[in-house]
């Protein structure tokens, strides 16, 4: 079989405009790999592809959970292999689009044999999390194992799973050896000009707030916040931001602070911009990747490897 394309780089560098470009030529159907765009709802602020595009052009992989639900990285990618064998069994191109590298470097070299987790540990975990920071959790795990600090990518639920595993078998998750995988992959990594990435993000952001992400934040707390806990998926850039110019943010004297849009779109470009760049970081080390830097030279290369299917 031939190697499964993937089309990989940082949020808003134009991978799904490529991809669907793409689709105008080549029998593609898109296997979303995007951590948060397999929740239901999120829609404005994961930048979705709208559904008259995902009418047009067949996409797996997105809206497959409810917001207050965790989606852990082994279901998404037993969901990925099923979809890809399915794509492939009806003759057509399964590509793989996405900005979430934990999801495809897991899909293309094999899941870790971690033990399950444990939902009694995780909540532990949670109120621990909650009293320390982040940065404390991540702290703890950097100092043990760095490579998986970094795989992390600052996702606190990814952050909680690896110190799940460290705390309840004294082995980093990265000394696991992982599963084979089930497909081999031939990836395009699109690593666009810093200056011109950091433009596209500001008009995203500018886009997403005019466009509704606030009154899709509104309603998606309204809808699955429960006992004043926000589902672990409202903490993706946007949400978060979007939710504390909604309710306030507490100073250090527990003083509700309001936060005014002007500086709600500011939070979330640097954080759009600090999340891009740790993207970027992770891709310049994809195992196997071919690194392009405009997008015409990586279109060439992925038809190039897509009339090889044909």
């Amino acid at each position: 079989m031939l190697k499964i394309p993937v089309l990989a780089g940082p949020t808003a560098s134009g991978k799904t405009a490529l991809s669907l470009e793409l689709a105008q030529r080549y029998p593609l159907e898109v296997i979303s790999a995007d951590a948060m765009m397999v929740y239901r709802q999120l829609d404005v602020g994961t930048a979705k592809p709208t559904r008259l595009e995902r009418g047009e052009v067949p996409h797996h992989l997105i809206d497959i959970a409810d917001p207050n639900t965790d989606f852990s990285v082994t279901e998404w990618v037993v969901a990925a292999e099923g979809a890809i064998a399915e794509v492939v069994e009806r003759g057509r191109i399964p590509l793989v689009v996405g900005g979430t590298g934990f999801y495809i470097r897991a899909l293309s070299q094999g899941l870790p044999s971690a033990p399950p987790s444990d939902a009694n540990a995780m909540q532990r975990l949670e109120v621990e999390l909650k009293k320390q920071g982040l940065d404390s959790m991540i702290a703890e795990l950097g100092a043990v194992s760095p490579s998986d600090a970094e795989r992390t990518q600052r996702n606190p639920r990814r952050v909680l799973r690896a110190l799940e595993i460290l705390r309840g078998t004294g082995r980093a998750p990265a000394t696991f050896e992982p599963r084979a995988p089930r497909f081999s992959f031939e990836k395009f990594v699109l690593l666009p000009d810093k200056a011109l990435l950091e433009t596209r993000i500001a008009a995203r952001t500018s886009a997403m707030l005019s466009g509704g992400l606030l009154e899709e934040a509104r309603g998606l707390l309204k809808a699955f916040s429960r006992d004043g806990r926000r589902a672990t998926s409202f903490q993706a850039i946007g949400y978060k931001q979007a939710l504390d110019h909604l309710l306030g943010v507490p100073d250090d004297a527990g003083v509700v602070q309001h936060i005014s849009l002007e500086e709600t779109e500011r939070r979330i470009s640097l954080a759009t911009r600090q999340y891009a760049k740790r993207q970027a970081t992770w891709f310049a080390r994809e195992p196997d990747a071919q690194i392009f830097r405009t997008l015409p030279e990586i279109k060439s290369a992925l038809e190039t490897a897509l009339r090889a299917w044909c």
